[in-house]
């Protein structure tokens, strides 16, 4: 199951999110690859994996408490998103929450191979990963 919006966003503040999917799908390797090696290293975590826009494009954890305060603060509105953290496999898939304009984005995907095997063809650390991927992502959001 690939979450991937494909439609152009109608108002100009929304088009980090359609620039954060494009990077998601032009990256989907590389990404798996990156979430399995974070996962490996923190081990069973309640954080979720999270591209925060500012001040520029950065990798966070986004803690599971936090998304439960902000769907309190929303009146439950995200109450879906916290359904598909807590069902998140990551063996199997990919889930990043993207911040930015007061807003939040879910990706969400399934890579072929799975993650797992991304990390191990990737054949990198974690931070040279990070590093790579966010300096694509800022020139991504650049563009």
């Amino acid at each position: 199951m690939i979450m991937f919006g494909a439609r152009e966003p109608e108002r100009a503040e929304d088009q980090w999110k359609h620039q954060l999917t494009r990077f998601a799908k032009e990256n989907q390797r590389e990404l798996a690859a990156l979430a399995w090696g974070l996962f490996l290293e923190r081990g069973e975590s309640e954080d979720t994996l999270g591209i925060d826009l500012k001040p520029t494009p950065h990798f966070v954890y986004c803690p599971k408490k936090a998304l439960e305060e902000l769907n309190e603060r929303v009146e439950n509105h995200i109450q879906e998103i916290l359904g598909i953290v807590d069902a998140h496999k990551p063996e199997q898939e990919v889930l990043i929450i993207g911040i930015g304009n007061d807003q939040i984005k879910l990706i969400q995907f399934q890579p072929e191979p799975a993650p797992p095997a991304c990390f191990e063809q990737v054949g990198q650390d974690v931070d040279t990963l990070l590093g790579q991927l966010e300096q694509r992502l800022g020139q991504r959001l650049k563009s």
